[in-house]
């Protein structure tokens, strides 16, 4: 009798804990401890939403940064991107929260360093030339300048967070080419795709000779450039002018997310 209750008290044990594991499930670890740095393609001017405690900075909780720590809960995150932030700046003022224990980084920056703001303005309202002229001179800034710049910036990122992986994302091209579309002339079209394809070469190959990954968002922005009928991107915005010519929540979502995700 001694021996049938025993077995009857294991019994019972055995199904609660069986039971216990089917309620609570398997656990699932929380992803990497994840800093964002970078100007305002990662802050996330465009995408609205945006938080007002950033200020200037124009941080936004639709930008790629807060899709990547929503969907998979890091251990810690820290978001330092700011709008019109160069190369100095990453490594002046954002990279505080850096550490050994960082998994994951992500960045853009260069794109001000060349004078994207500057390009753009001169193209809107100049000839053609002198877009041509203008986009000839960043050109060769992104080059024979910004190389050495990038360098500095990626050498401080691994010093403070030598265990990180680093994803350094690209600039999309503006312009879908060869569609009719009223603005600019079809001249200034190309060569503004031209500048952020030369750019984006310049990052890619400085980011490789540091050991970190290159995230091509040209191909998530593939069609979904300016002219292309479903844009990505802004154009020219009056109010807040600081929008024009950065993607929009959707471009954040559908362009930047799935490139940081499938390199992360």
């Amino acid at each position: 009798m001694r021996r049938t209750k025993s077995l009857s008290a294991l019994a019972t044990l055995i199904l609660a804990m069986v039971f216990g594991l089917a309620m609570t499930g398997p656990a699932h670890a929380a992803g990497p401890a994840y800093v964002a740095l970078g100007d305002s393609y990662s802050a996330g001017n465009g995408a609205g939403n945006y938080d007002s405690s950033s200020g200037n900075c124009h941080r936004s909780f639709s930008a790629f940064p807060y899709l990547w720590k929503n969907a998979h809960s890091p251990s810690s995150f820290a978001d330092t991107s700011c709008s019109g932030a160069v190369t100095t700046d990453v490594t002046n003022s954002q990279l505080g929260p850096l550490n050994s224990s960082t998994g994951l980084v992500s960045l853009t920056i260069g794109g001000n360093d060349a004078g994207f703001s500057d390009v753009m303005t001169t193209c809107v309202t100049g000839s053609d030339s002198t877009c041509v002229s203008r986009v000839n001179q960043a050109e060769s800034y992104a080059q024979n300048t910004l190389p050495a710049r990038l360098d500095a910036t990626y050498n401080a990122i691994r010093a403070k967070a030598p265990n990180a992986k680093v994803v350094v994302l690209g600039y999309p091209r503006i312009y879908t080419l060869n569609t009719f579309c009223v603005g600019l002339s079809s001249t200034k079209h190309t060569k503004i795709d031209e500048a952020a394809d030369v750019l984006d070469s310049v990052i890619a190959s400085r980011a490789a000779a540091h050991g970190f990954v290159f995230g091509d968002v040209r191909t998530t922005f593939q069609g979904h450039e300016l002219c292309s009928g479903d844009d990505w991107l802004h154009s020219l915005v009056i109010s807040p002018s600081w929008e024009s010519y950065h993607p929009t929540a959707s471009g954040h979502s559908g362009g930047y997310y799935p490139v940081l995700n499938a390199n992360s």
